[in-house]
């Protein structure tokens, strides 16, 4: 799909646009992908490879999707679902937002002095930390959720297909990201320890 989208919306609105498009929901890369091919002036239009730059279009998409939920929230009209491999538009149903006492990423994204503030340094932290916090038990269901194969089953053929798969999607040389195609290769070999056959 390539919607040539409106500048004088903003950034929620032209998130709005786009998931309507999108029944079964969108990936934040595919989100990305379509409002740079939807020449959106609303994020950054430079090679994501740069840690800094993909952090910064990383977080005003998640900034403005908060602001989006919290709108169709207020409105009753939707609900929108928001998850780090998943963002799909919901029919509204009451009740729904009333069970989310407290959302630490919701308050982090809203922050825009994280925006401001956060320097290439900080980022490379980030992705440090993210890691090291999967070590032990939950280091496999992240990388299993990294490659979205969470639900059903798994083997280490499926695995080495969605691998290769991601690679493919996400190398630099076809406009991918580094910092992504790290996470990809790292979560392989978490993968490998836990499938592979010696």
């Amino acid at each position: 799909m390539n919607l040539d989208l409106d500048d004088r919306l903003d950034l929620a609105e032209q998130l709005l646009v786009l998931l309507r498009a999108a029944p079964q929901g969108l990936s934040e890369y595919q989100l990305i992908q379509q409002l740079k091919a939807g020449h959106s002036t609303h994020i950054p239009h430079l090679s994501l490879t740069d840690k800094l730059v993909l952090f910064r279009t990383h977080f005003l998409v998640f900034n403005a999707l908060y602001r989006l939920r919290d709108q169709l929230c207020g409105d009753a009209s939707a609900h929108l679902q928001i998850g780090p491999l998943h963002i799909r538009l919901m029919p509204w149903q009451p009740g729904v937002q009333a069970l989310v006492e407290s959302d630490p990423l919701r308050d982090y994204y809203l922050d825009e002095s994280n925006l401001r503030d956060t320097t290439e340094r900080d980022v490379e932290k980030l992705l440090e930390s993210f890691w090291t916090r999967m070590q032990g038990d939950g280091e496999k269901a992240a990388a299993l959720a990294l490659f979205e194969l969470e639900d059903g089953p798994v083997d280490y053929a499926l695995i080495k297909l969605r691998y290769r798969q991601l690679v493919s999607q996400h190398h630099p040389d076809r406009g991918g990201s580094t910092t992504r195609l790290q996470s990809i290769n790292k979560a392989m070999e978490i993968l490998e320890r836990y499938y592979s056959r010696p």
